[in-house]
């Protein structure tokens, strides 16, 4: 079940909504429990023991880490203890394949017998959920946050349906207040509402048009380049309106709950520069590897080569964490990893400064770039697709991929360039036509009529996952 489905949408959603609105004050965050517990059981009902297991050993784990005397050797080990299991048991659900895989392949290169494997299904949300618990960890060792006595509270948190399949990754910090009081109301939930709605259409009306051009330009033997900057485009849109659709419906849901979610993308293809790039997308994934990961670490505290050396891990560890399918993920952090070094030296420097509009071009094509390697079912597949791109097979478009080409795929990719350009635009219009009434009716109903239209299209269609949940 995911938000962009009948499930969700006509049974899920109305029935646990209508039962957190009659339910008092002091029970929603049972309400709440239970919901995202009966939406994970949806899911799979193992998975939903794991995530209560992972829940319980987190909210134990920060007792003891805050009752342990703050200077003592114990109290670093129980963290580092803790840490290491949730770290553990995301390796296991994401690398257990492509290590088994490996091996196999490494057996059979001798002469001995593959090796039998029941491939190994990753958790829906698993990835973020490991984070939440190990930022909450952490924060009650730096004393930045007390360890929760609830642990209906702390469930709650961990196991709130709105963002813990795909994120944003929320943590304890932002949200402890409104766990014990928070507004459920009509401004908050019109609010919510408008939000998911425009989640929705993002999801819907974009990122799902383009999916089956993206899927057929991975899938060609010999791309040419028109094929290979179509896939490649098509698929920056497509991961870009899919996965912001999904934080919008998040956001959306929080509030309509009483809750506030930070932003999680802030205009990511218009950054300036690779560094610019990651303050925008994936905002509560950045700021969690600054927080956690690259200042854990050693950040810039110490030479100037373990500055580098800590940017690159930082990039090479986020890349691990978004897949263990194939290696390619590993490449594709380590690529932004070297990138955010060079983007570091060159602006430490005394070069020029790169003119605002090259800078733009050229973070735009190294980031479409790496997305080609991010999307490659494998490393092979990357190189077929790079070999396209750089003009190496043939120039004109494919009969393979003018079949798939539809007129409804090149007016989603308008629309979502209009939608990315389109910011700006309407910062300077609301300016401008503040109190015009005709303005604000389109401001007003246009996430309405997209949702409708989302709706009708999702009746009539196979549901298409959002594509972080395979992270």
């Amino acid at each position: 079940m995911v938000f962009a489905s009948l499930e969700f949408l006509t049974l899920f959603l109305p029935a646990f909504l209508l039962i957190y609105a009659l339910a008092p004050q002091r029970w929603r965050n049972v309400v709440l429990l239970l919901g995202s517990w009966a939406f994970y059981g949806w899911l799979s009902p193992l998975f939903l023991l794991l995530h209560i297991a992972l829940a319980i050993v987190a909210w134990l784990g920060g007792l003891l880490v805050e009752h342990a005397r703050e200077d003592s050797r114990g109290r670093i080990h129980l963290l580092v203890g803790l840490i290491v299991f949730n770290t553990a048991v995301l390796v296991w659900y994401k690398y257990a394949n492509i290590a088994a895989a490996s091996l196999s392949d490494l057996m059979t290169y001798y002469g001995a017998m593959p090796l039998e494997w029941q491939k190994v299904a990753l958790p829906a949300g698993l990835s973020f959920i490991v984070l939440q618990a190990i930022s909450y960890l952490v924060d009650v060792h730096r004393r930045t946050v007390p360890a929760e006595r609830s642990f209906i509270n702390y469930a709650t948190y961990i196991s709130m349906f709105g963002h813990s399949i795909a994120g944003p990754i929320i943590r304890y910090d932002w949200v402890r207040r409104e766990l014990e009081q928070r507004w459920f109301n009509w401004a908050n939930f019109s609010l919510g509402a408008r939000r998911f709605m425009v989640g929705m259409g993002m999801k819907v009306l974009v990122a799902d048009t383009m999916s089956p051009l993206v899927d057929a330009a991975f899938h060609l033997g010999n791309p040419s380049f028109i094929d290979a900057w179509i896939g490649c485009l098509a698929y920056s849109l497509q991961l870009f309106f899919d996965f912001s659709g999904y934080s919008a419906m998040a956001i959306g849901l929080g509030l309509m709950l009483g809750f506030h979610f930070p932003e999680n993308f802030n205009r990511p293809y218009l950054a300036g520069s690779i560094q610019d790039f990651w303050r925008r997308w994936h905002i509560s994934l950045s700021s969690w590897l600054r927080d956690y990961l690259y200042i854990g670490l050693g950040g810039n505290r110490h030479s100037v080569w373990k500055t580098y050396r800590n940017l690159f891990l930082t990039m090479a560890i986020a890349g691990l964490w978004h897949g263990g399918d194939s290696w390619n993920y590993l490449l594709w952090g380590s690529a932004h990893g070297v990138a955010l070094c060079i983007d570091r030296a060159w602006s430490r420097s005394h070069l020029p400064d790169v003119p605002r509009w090259l800078a733009h071009a050229l973070t735009l094509l190294f980031v479409c770039l790496a997305w080609t390697l991010f999307r490659a079912p494998d490393f092979h597949a990357a190189l077929t697709m790079y070999a396209g791109q750089f003009g190496l097979h043939q120039f004109a478009l494919s009969d393979a991929l003018a079949v798939t080409l539809r007129p409804l795929q090149g007016l989603a990719a308008l629309l979502g360039v209009i939608c990315v350009i389109a910011p700006v635009w309407l910062e300077r219009c609301e300016v401008r036509l503040a109190g015009n009434a005709l303005f604000a009716a389109f401001c007003a109903l246009w996430p309405v009529a997209g949702f409708l239209l989302s709706f009708a299209l999702i009746a009539s269609r196979e549901t298409v996952p959002f594509l972080y949940f395979q992270f």
